[in-house]
């Protein structure tokens, strides 16, 4: 039997890293070639050595290179900035290369997030709006302008045109610290990024923080279960490639409950106060000077409303096993580990 190719990027990080692990372990792991694309040269051969892996040198501003590594794979999975249109276009291209050669449709399995169906809320209301990832008119409907909103587009449009089936994966909040083989050869990034961050920016200043008053709704989704959700869509598309909604259709939201975000700001502000790091148990607003310090000048995720079901997910067969309060209860070990760890 011919192996099926599959490339990856973002194989050291948070969501990529716990996507390989479960490749590296699927009951037909050894029906498939591996090949990942990583900028460090002695992470590519530990991949290669001890995990069986083909690793590529390189980066995504190296455009020729991703061409080619997509022109060569069944299918491509992407978790490296997500944003970055060149680097879409080049994977693209050699998708379309692949197809010229083949007569096949390779397939992408794109990642997008939640931050597309963002407001300027600045944390001092929740949105009314949830969008509903089987209503598609309505994310069509979101500006380009929108964070993710344009390679989204693009990718889609790929679709259209017959060349790839594409698959596009929106994680919400992702929480919990990844735990498998690689995060324990120190190849992958166990950690978050919404949560360490509002945590790093409170010790920082000596009090849990938050936007305007932490009104704001987002969705969250345990790493473990977002993670089984790529599973879930790759396996679907190779067992039934037609009868699985891709491209226009095939947006697939991660969420297994939703969380104020006063909430998630008061729970780490009483943790911080007990542990004797924060000034209050309360949390206080962000100054703009602190915001730009901590946040930067991007889209403000910390104080937008981002919600959402995800009812095509779960009708794939997608099951997440984790609920809101789970998230509340990863708070305490993340501090424990950051200040543990001082990352």
């Amino acid at each position: 039997m011919i192996r099926q190719t599959i490339f990856l990027t973002g194989a050291t990080g948070y969501i990529g890293g716990s996507v390989l692990w479960r490749l590296l372990n699927h009951k037909v792991a050894r029906d498939f070639e591996i090949k990942v694309l990583v900028r460090n040269a002695e992470k590519a051969r530990r991949f290669t050595n001890d995990f069986g892996v083909k690793a590529v040198v390189g980066g995504l501003s190296e455009l020729t290179n991703l061409e080619k590594q997509a022109a060569d794979a069944d299918f491509t999975i992407t978790t490296a900035d997500i944003n970055d249109l060149p680097a879409t276009q080049a994977i693209l291209k050699g998708m379309k290369t692949r197809y010229k050669a083949t007569g096949k449709a390779p397939v992408l399995i794109q990642t997008s997030g939640t931050g597309v169906l963002d407001d300027d809320a600045a944390g001092m209301y929740t949105g009314e709006k949830v969008y509903d990832d089987t209503k598609v008119e309505e994310i069509e409907a979101l500006p380009l302008t929108q964070p993710h909103r344009l390679v989204d587009s693009t990718i889609v449009a790929a679709d259209n045109e017959g060349y790839a089936r594409t698959y596009i994966v929106f994680p919400s909040d992702v929480y919990g610290i990844a735990k498998n083989g690689l995060t324990e050869a120190g190849l992958q990034n166990p950690f978050s990024i919404q949560l360490p961050t509002l945590i790093r920016a409170s010790l920082d200043r000596g009090q849990g923080g938050m936007v305007g008053l932490g009104k704001n709704m987002w969705p969250n989704v345990h790493i473990d279960d977002q993670a089984d959700l790529y599973i879930n869509i790759f396996d679907k598309s190779r067992a039934d490639p037609e009868g699985t909604p891709h491209g226009r259709y095939g947006l697939y939201f991660a969420e297994s409950g939703e969380h104020r975000l006063y909430d998630i700001c008061k729970s780490m502000s009483e943790i911080l106060f007990s542990m004797g790091r924060s000034k209050s148990p309360e949390p206080t607003t962000f100054t703009q000077k602190e915001f730009l310090k901590y946040f930067g000048d991007g889209p403000d995720y910390y104080g937008s409303n981002s919600r959402c079901t995800a009812t095509r997910s779960r009708s794939i067969g997608w099951s997440p096993k984790r609920s809101t309060a789970d998230f509340m209860a990863s708070i305490r070990p993340e501090i424990e580990t950051i200040i543990r760890q001082g990352v």
